[in-house]
C-alpha cells in the first residue's frame, strides 16, 4: 500500500475518500508502529539465546540472521510515521475508529494493545516471520496469549490474562479469538475475524456470514412520526418487544432506532431457526450483534411468529449476546416472560392510518417506477393491510410483471403482488382460490348485489372506520369484517364470496370443514385457532361453506356432548369478535345459525331461488359464447318451465355441451332438455311430462 493511497483512503465499493478515513488509518499505522517497536525489542532479547547456526534442527525456526534480515528490510504501512516510537495522537475534533470501537466494546487499554498485537500479520506481513520467531515455531506465525502478554511487559501469571477469557470484552464481543483450546493456556493462538480486520481498515461491507440472514437499514433521514421510543432508546432502553398487528413491527424498529441516530442490523426470524442457526452463542447471532456495535447500530429481529414456541432459544440467545446493544423484536403475538430472564418492554405498535398507507404505496410505485403514482391507483391500493416492507415486495413483483406483459403497472399488476406476499401456511388447512370472475358473471336480485356492495365497501373501509374513528373501540375487539350468505344450495353463494375477493384484490380460502370438526374434546377449537392465526398473516377472504357446522345453534345442556358443543360454540363467538381478517359464511338455512353468530355479523345477505327472468340469463351465460348454439335453442322456455338455482344451470349446461361434443355438433336443445332430465334425478325431483311439454321424449 503505498503512502499516497494511505493518505486518501479507499472505500469498500472502492471510491477514494479522505478526511476521516485517512486520520484513522494514520492513528491505526501509529498505534501499530508502537507494537512493532515491542517487537523489534522482543527480537532483539530474543536472538541474544539463539541456536549456533550449524543445529542440526535448523529450518524448523528461523535463525537470529534470518530476522535481522527482515528488520532490515523496508517498512511497510505498519511502521510509525518517521522514527517516532510513540502512537500517533487523534486528530482534532475527530474520534479513529480503534478508539470508537474499544468505546463500543467497552474495551480496557491492555483490551487495546492485545487487539493490536493480534492484528499485526493481517495488515503486515512481516509480523507473521517476527511472532513464528518469537514463537520457536515458523508454523505458529500469529501471537499467542504467552507473547502478548510478553510484548505488553506483564507476567504470565498477571490478571491481564484472563482478558482471553470467554466472558472478556475481547472475546465474547467477538473482536479476537482463541484458538486451540486444547493448548495450555499461554500456547494458544489469537486471531482477529477478518470483519473486524476490516472495519479497523475502514471498509463498512457486512459480514459475509449474515447474507441472506441478516440486512443492514441505514438511519433514514425521515425516520417517522413517532420519536417517542426513539428517545427511549438514546436514554438506555435497550430490549424492547413490538407487537405488530400488520406486520409493521420491522418498519417501526428501524423508525425507532433511525429516531435515537442509529442503523438497523436487521435479522430475518425464519432464517436464523433454520437447522443449525440456532444454539447457545450460535455464530450467527454473535455476528449480528457484533456488526451492530461495530457500526453502534441496534439489532431487529422479528416476526417472532416465525421462532416460537419451537426455536424460543434464538430470542433467549440474542437477548443474552446484545448486552447494551439495542434490540427490537417484533411479532403479532404477546411477549412472553419466559422467553428469557432479561426484563423486557413490550409495546403494542398502533395500525398505520390510511393516510399513511396512500403514502406509503405512492411512494413505493414513484420509485418503482419512476413516475409518480396514479391517484386512482393508489386509492384502489388503500384497503390493504400490508407492512412498509411488504409494500415494497408487492410492488416490486408487480413491475416485474408489468414488464412481462410490456405494458405499464396496472392495478391486476399490483394486487397480483399482493397476493404474492401470503405464505402458504393457510393453504394446509383451507383451498386458496385465485379469483377468476367478476360481478358480470352473477345474476342476483338487485337487494343481494346492494348487500354484496356494502362488504365490499366494509372491507376497503374498515381501518377509517374502525380503527381512525374508534367505531369498535376496546374489549378486545378486531377490525375484521363478518358476512352471512343464506340461500339454498346452487344460488350463487360460493361465487358470490368469490367475486367480493376480486373485488378487492384478494384470494379465498375456502375452510374445508372436514379438518376442523374433531369428535375428541377440545380439537375443534385448536384446529379452528390454527385457521384463524393463519389467517392472520395473509391478505385473503376466509370462507366458511356450510357454517352451520361449526357455527349453528347452542342447546340445552343434557349431557356432557350437549356441554362441549356450547363450549365450542362460545369459543367461536370470542375469536370471531376478535378476528381482523375478512370472513364470509354460507349457509343453507339461516335459522341454523345461532343468533349470538348473526349479533357479530357485519353483512347478512340472502340468496333467493332466481326468478325466471334471471334463469334466461343464467342459461345464456352458463352456454357462454365460445360453444356453437343449435338454432332450435330456447332458453326462454327452459328458464319458464324448469325452476332450477343457478348451481343446477350451470351442471345441466355442462352435461348439454358434453353431449354435443360427443355427438360433433352444436349444441341442440334436445342436448339441453336431457341435461335436465338427468339433473332432476340427480336432485330427487320427479320428472313429469307437464313439464317438459313437446320435448317430452322417453330418453335416459
Amino acid at each position: 500500500m503505498t503512502a499516497g493511497v494511505v493518505d486518501a483512503g479507499v472505500t469498500s465499493a472502492g471510491r477514494v475518500r479522505g478526511g476521516a478515513h485517512a486520520a484513522d488509518l494514520a492513528y491505526l499505522w501509529g498505534r501499530l508502529g508502537a507494537v512493532e517497536q515491542r517487537v523489534r525489542r522482543a527480537v532483539a532479547a530474543r536472538a541474544e539465546g539463539d541456536p549456533a547456526p550449524h543445529d542440526p534442527h535448523r529450518g524448523l525456526y528461523l535463525t537470529a540472521e534470518v530476522v535481522r534480515r527482515v528488520l532490515d528490510s523496508p517498512s511497510r504501512p505498519a511502521a510509525p510515521p518517521g522514527d517516532d516510537p510513540e502512537p500517533a495522537a487523534p486528530a482534532p475534533g475527530a474520534e479513529p475508529r480503534l478508539l470508537r470501537l474499544a468505546r463500543r466494546f467497552d474495551l480496557a487499554p491492555v483490551d487495546v494493545e492485545f487487539l493490536l498485537i493480534a492484528l499485526a500479520p493481517d495488515v503486515d506481513a512481516r509480523f507473521e516471520r517476527l511472532y513464528a520467531y518469537l514463537n520457536d515455531d515458523v508454523t505458529r506465525r500469529r501471537a499467542a496469549v504467552g507473547l502478548a502478554l510478553e510484548l505488553c511487559g506483564l507476567p504470565p501469571a498477571d490478571p491481564a490474562r484472563f482478558r482471553f477469557a470467554p466472558s472478556a470484552p475481547l472475546v465474547a464481543g467477538g473482536l479476537v479469538e482463541v484458538a486451540d483450546g486444547g493448548l495450555p493456556a499461554l500456547s494458544r493462538v489469537l486471531r482477529v475475524p477478518d470483519r473486524v480486520v476490516a472495519h479497523l481498515l475502514g471498509a463498512d461491507e457486512p459480514d459475509p456470514v449474515l447474507a441472506g440472514v441478516a440486512r443492514v437499514v441505514p438511519a433514514s433521514t425521515d425516520p417517522g412520526p413517532d420519536h417517542r421510543l426513539g428517545g427511549a432508546l438514546r436514554a438506555g432502553l435497550s430490549t424492547v418487544h413490538l407487537r405488530e398487528r400488520d406486520g409493521d413491527g420491522g418498519r417501526v424498529a428501524c423508525d425507532a432506532l433511525a429516531a435515537a441516530g442509529r442503523d438497523a442490523v436487521v435479522l430475518d426470524a425464519a432464517a436464523t431457526a433454520s437447522p443449525g442457526a440456532a444454539g447457545p452463542g450460535a455464530p450467527l447471532l454473535a455476528a449480528a450483534v457484533r456488526e451492530a456495535r461495530l457500526r453502534g447500530a441496534g439489532v431487529v429481529l422479528g416476526p417472532l411468529d416465525a421462532l416460537v414456541p419451537g426455536h424460543v432459544g434464538v430470542v433467549r440467545d440474542l437477548v443474552a449476546l446484545a448486552g447494551d446493544v439495542p434490540l427490537l423484536l417484533h411479532g403479532r403475538g404477546h411477549w412472553d416472560p419466559h422467553w428469557t430472564a432479561e426484563p423486557v418492554v413490550s409495546v403494542d405498535v398502533p395500525s398505520p392510518d390510511p393516510d399513511l398507507r396512500a403514502r406509503r404505496w405512492a411512494g413505493a410505485l414513484a420509485e418503482a417506477t419512476g413516475a409518480p403514482a396514479d391517484d386512482s391507483l393508489v386509492a384502489a391500493l388503500s384497503g390493504y393491510r400490508l407492512g412498509a416492507d411488504e409494500v415494497t415486495r408487492a410492488v416490486a413483483v408487480a413491475t416485474r410483471l408489468a414488464v412481462l406483459e410490456d405494458r405499464p403497472v396496472r392495478l391486476g399488476h399490483v394486487r397480483a403482488g399482493v397476493r404474492a406476499q401470503n405464505g402458504a401456511g393457510l393453504e394446509r388447512l383451507a383451498r386458496r382460490i385465485t379469483p377468476a370472475v367478476t360481478w358480470d358473471d352473477l345474476v342476483l336480485p338487485p337487494p343481494t348485489r346492494a348487500q354484496l356492495d356494502e362488504l365490499v365497501v366494509r372491507a376497503r373501509h374498515r381501518d377509517r372506520v374502525l380503527g381512525q374513528w374508534r367505531m369498535r373501540p376496546g374489549g378486545g375487539r378486531g377490525r375484521g369484517v363478518v358476512a352471512l350468505f343464506a340461500g339454498e344450495s346452487g344460488t350463487g353463494k360460493t361465487m358470490s364470496a368469490e367475486v367480493v375477493a376480486a373485488e378487492i384484490g384478494m384470494d379465498l380460502y375456502v375452510v374445508d370443514l372436514s379438518s376442523l370438526v374433531d369428535k375428541y374434546i377440545g380439537e375443534t377449537e385448536k384446529n379452528l385457532e390454527r385457521i384463524f392465526t393463519e389467517a392472520a398473516g395473509v391478505h385473503g377472504v376466509l370462507l366458511f361453506d356450510e357454517a352451520d357446522a361449526v357455527f349453528g345453534k347452542r342447546s340445552e345442556v343434557k349431557d356432557s356432548h350437549d356441554k362441549h358443543a356450547n363450549t365450542e360454540s362460545a369459543y367461536l363467538l370470542q375469536r370471531m369478535e376478535s378476528f381482523d381478517g375478512i370472513a364470509v359464511l354460507t349457509t343453507n338455512l339461516r335459522s341454523n345459525v345461532d343468533e349470538a353468530f348473526t349479533r357479530r355479523i357485519d353483512v347478512v345477505a340472502d340468496f333467493p331461488v332466481p326468478d325466471a327472468e334471471q334463469r334466461t340469463a343464467l342459461w345464456d351465460r352458463c352456454l357462454g359464447t365460445a360453444m356453437p348454439r343449435a338454432g332450435d335453442l330456447d332458453l326462454a322456455f327452459c328458464a319458464d318451465r324448469f325452476e332450477l338455482a343457478g348451481g343446477s344451470i350451470r351442471a345441466c349446461a355442462v352435461t348439454a355441451a358434453y353431449l354435443a361434443a360427443a355427438a360433433d355438433r352444436p349444441v341442440a336443445m334436445a342436448d339441453v332438455v336431457t341435461a335436465i332430465r338427468r339433473e332432476y334425478r340427480k336432485l330427487g325431483r320427479l320428472v313429469l311430462e307437464n313439464e317438459f311439454g313437446p320435448w317430452w321424449q322417453d330418453r335416459p
